[in-house]
């Protein structure tokens, strides 16, 4: 009984990591420069920028929404 706790305290913790990383990459908010400036190209834009010291495509978040309304 104790193993399949720890099995379903593991499948509780990656299932919510997966949904928290989901979550901010529909919001365009990546961890590193590189993704969000993959991100940005994919959506047209050739510049990222920085909030609450995480990263976001396009230049600013007014772009940025311009851009995914395009989409």
């Amino acid at each position: 009984i104790h193993i399949l706790a720890n099995s379903m305290t593991a499948i509780t913790f990656v299932v919510a990591v997966s949904s928290t990383q989901d979550h901010e990459h529909r919001k365009g908010i990546y961890a590193s420069e590189a993704q969000a400036q993959m991100q940005a190209e994919k959506i047209g834009c050739t510049e990222v920028h920085q909030n609450n010291g995480r990263w976001m495509p396009c230049a600013d978040e007014r772009e940025l929404h311009q851009q995914m309304r395009r989409q």
